[in-house]
């Protein structure tokens, strides 16, 4: 029976391996740092014991006949050198430069903005991206009759809940669009999500940054960035 111990902390240390050099006889200490090896031949033996992150240890122990024979060891800590990880995160010098990230960032931080990057619209792989779009809270779809093309409504205007929602700003690549409720020039007419790099869904005027702002900004805005 034995047990083992950090030599600086002496807390007990679990899951070290002991075996007896020369021979079969392997153990695993418990949670309390105990072991138990059965069946050493009488005689001078000498134990091996590791852990990941301690020094292994030679201790030599002398079984003898009918007898249990106590030992308790120590372990030294010693630190593991481990390959680097390294961490790469990908942006889009586009959207860098148009400051997309920055509004992102600011518009996450205080719920001022729901915000789609490439790889979220690659994920949902919608077939249109007002489909995506209207994953975004308080939007809803208002599509034509065969649902193949869609303007997007906000359910609330700059004063209150409008009957049937009123049409967001669309912006791509910085620039208004005059989208219509026919199946001519709506916004999935113009880009296609596979083109998309990102895209910023502002709900009404209070959140709106100004660049996607005006008189005519009550009912939220989108702005949707290409490759």
């Amino acid at each position: 029976m034995g047990e083992v111990r950090d030599a600086l902390a002496e807390n007990p240390v679990a899951a070290a391996v002991v075996t007896v050099l020369a021979g079969t006889e392997v153990a695993e200490t418990n949670r309390r740092g105990r072991f138990i090896l059965s069946g050493v031949p009488v005689g001078v033996h000498e134990f091996s014991v590791r852990h990941l992150g301690y020094a292994p240890l030679s201790h030599e122990v002398t079984v003898s006949r009918g007898i249990t024979t106590e030992v308790e060891i120590g372990l030294v800590p010693e630190p593991v050198e481990m390959a680097p990880i390294v961490a790469t995160a990908a942006r889009s010098r586009r959207l860098e430069v148009k400051g997309f990230y920055e509004r992102k960032y600011w518009g996450e931080l205080v719920s001022g903005g729901t915000f789609f990057t490439a790889a979220d619209i690659e994920r949902r792989n919608p077939a249109l991206i007002s489909h995506m779009i209207a994953d975004a809270p308080g939007v809803r779809l208002q599509c034509g009759i065969r649902h193949d093309s869609c303007m997007i409504p906000n359910a609330r205007g700059a004063s209150g809940l409008v009957p049937g929602g009123c049409v967001m700003s669309i912006y791509l690549d910085g620039v208004r669009l005059r989208v219509r409720a026919t199946r001519k020039d709506t916004l999935d007419d113009f880009v296609r999500p596979s083109e998309i790099a990102g895209v910023e869904v502002y709900m009404g005027p209070a959140s709106l940054p100004a660049e996607f702002g005006g008189s005519d900004s009550g009912c939220g805005a989108v702005a949707i960035w290409t490759k």
